[in-house]
């Protein structure tokens, strides 16, 4: 199973100025935009290990999943969430034969925390594959969830701060923890 993102969020969708204003650089001067690279690399940063964290895409953009084979009861979970569109599911046989499937034949199931396509899905042929595309996130920016948003910012702060890499090893600062918490994944029993 690989899944791969297809498109990134554009530099104009970050909120660079915003994160210049959390971190209160200095303001009074013309901005030149000396920081936009540096602070764009740790906000790209904070997202990722957040998003990591809570196997939830953040702003919305599209993926690419591989599978080799299918989940059980004609369901297949999908996963990150929030999945706004299944786009495309793609057969393709052992010689690269590509087959779309007829969207008809399955439904996006949306769960905030597991979502899934359920219906007739058609079988993998031996060496064969299924590409699935969709998109996934909560939107924009100002759709993320206003607890997230600040997590990012937190954990971009900690990141722009420590630009050298020295500190903490593993771990998030003790407010990104606490507040992705609520995000996180329940796992109970085993999961399909």
């Amino acid at each position: 199973m690989m899944l791969e993102e297809l498109t990134a969020v554009a530099a104009a969708d970050l909120p660079i100025r915003g994160f210049a204003d959390h971190l209160k650089l200095g303001t009074g001067f013309t901005d030149d935009g000396a920081q936009d690279a540096v602070l764009e690399v740790c906000l790209r940063s904070a997202m990722a290990a957040i998003e990591v964290r809570i196997g939830k895409a953040l702003m919305t953009r599209s993926f690419s999943w591989e599978l080799t084979r299918w989940g059980v009861d004609g369901e297949q979970v999908l996963p990150i969430a929030p999945v706004v569109v299944v786009s495309a599911v793609t057969l393709v046989d052992r010689d690269g034969l590509e087959t779309v499937v007829d969207a008809a034949g399955y439904v996006l199931e949306r769960d905030s925390q597991r979502p899934k396509i359920v219906g007739v899905l058609p079988s993998i042929q031996d060496g064969g594959r299924v590409v699935l595309t969709f998109d996934a996130g909560f939107g924009d920016w100002a759709a993320v969830p206003a607890d997230l948003r600040q997590t990012v910012l937190l954990q971009a702060a900690s990141f722009y701060e420590n630009r050298a890499g020295e500190g903490r090893v593993n771990g998030m600062p003790f407010g990104v923890s606490a507040l992705i918490e609520a995000y996180r994944p329940i796992r109970i029993g085993g999961a399909r």
